[in-house]
C-alpha cells in the first residue's frame, strides 16, 4: 500500500509539473509596439494586442510583429539616365507594418521584398529622367518613387512612411567638365558686371565732361584739384603746369600771326 501510495504521488508529482509547464507556455506577453497573430490548428485566428495574453498549448501558435517604424536601405546602384550619364545613386526606406496579419498570411519577408522592390523602382524613375533633373529635383523623385512601391505593398499590410535619396555620385569625367561649365558661367558674369561697370563709369564721365565745359572756371579748378593730389604723395615728380585755356591763347596766337 505505502509503494502505491509513493507510485501514485510521483505521477501526480509529474502530472501537475506538466500542467504547469503548459500553463506558463501558455501565457504571452506583448509589448505596447508589438502585435500577435494567432492561428488555430494552423488557421487564421486573431490578432491579439499588447499585455498578457493566453495562447492555448499544441491547439494555437502566435507570431510577433513590430509594429514600429523601420528602415531599409537599398545599396549604392548604378544607373543609366535618359540621356546616357551613369550614375550612382543609394537610398532609404522608412516603413511601417499597418496590418499585422496581412504581413504575416501574404508575403514571407516583407522587409526584403520592400528593399528589392524599391530597388527596381529606383532604376525605372531615375532612368526615365536626365541627369540634370536627377541632380536637382531629388525630392520629387523620391514622392515618385515613394508613390509606386506604396501601391504595391499596401496590399502586404505594410505603409511607406517616406524615402530618401541620400547620395548622387556622378564618373569623375562628368564631375570636370561640370566644374569646367561652371568656371566659364562665372567668367562670363563677371566680364558682364566689368562691361557694366564700365559702362556707367563712361556715361558718368560724359556727364561730368558737359557740366565742366558749362563754366570757363570748372575746368581749371578740376586741374588744381588733381595737382594737389598728386601733391600729397611724397615721391619725387616733374609737375608742368599748362594753362587750362591753353588751347584758346594758341587759337588766338594763330589767328594774330594771320
Amino acid at each position: 500500500m505505502p509503494e502505491m501510495l509513493g507510485v501514485g504521488g510521483c505521477i501526480l508529482g509529474a502530472i501537475v509539473l506538466v500542467i504547469g509547464g503548459l500553463l506558463l507556455r501558455s501565457i504571452r506577453l506583448l509589448y505596447e509596439y508589438e502585435r500577435g497573430v494567432v492561428f488555430t490548428w494552423g488557421k487564421y485566428s486573431g490578432t491579439r494586442g499588447p499585455g498578457l495574453t493566453i495562447v492555448v498549448p499544441i491547439m494555437q501558435s502566435m507570431r510577433k510583429v513590430d509594429m514600429r517604424i523601420k528602415t531599409a536601405e537599398i545599396p549604392r546602384q548604378e544607373v543609366m539616365t535618359k540621356d546616357n550619364i551613369p550614375m550612382l545613386v543609394n537610398a532609404v526606406v522608412y516603413f511601417k507594418v499597418v496590418s499585422p496579419e496581412d504581413v504575416i498570411n501574404k508575403i514571407e519577408n516583407h522587409v526584403y521584398a520592400i528593399r528589392q522592390y524599391t530597388q527596381a523602382a529606383l532604376r525605372d524613375v531615375i532612368g526615365n529622367g536626365e541627369m540634370d533633373f536627377v541632380l536637382t529635383e531629388r525630392e520629387q523623385i523620391a514622392e515618385s518613387i515613394k508613390k509606386i512601391v506604396d501601391a504595391e505593398t499596401s496590399g502586404w499590410g505594410v505603409d511607406v512612411e517616406s524615402i530618401k535619396i541620400q547620395e548622387v555620385e556622378l564618373p569623375a569625367e562628368m564631375k570636370r567638365a561640370m566644374a569646367k561649365q561652371a568656371e566659364a558661367e562665372r567668367e562670363r558674369r563677371a566680364m558682364i558686371i566689368a562691361s557694366s561697370g564700365e559702362l556707367s563709369a563712361s556715361e558718368n564721365l560724359r556727364k561730368a565732361a558737359e557740366n565742366l565745359s558749362k563754366s570757363e572756371g570748372a575746368l581749371h579748378l578740376r586741374t588744381l584739384q588733381t595737382i594737389r593730389d598728386i601733391a600729397a604723395d611724397p615721391s619725387e615728380k616733374i609737375v608742368l603746369f599748362v594753362p587750362s585755356n591753353l588751347g584758346s591763347l594758341l587759337g588766338s596766337f594763330v589767328e594774330g600771326k594771320k
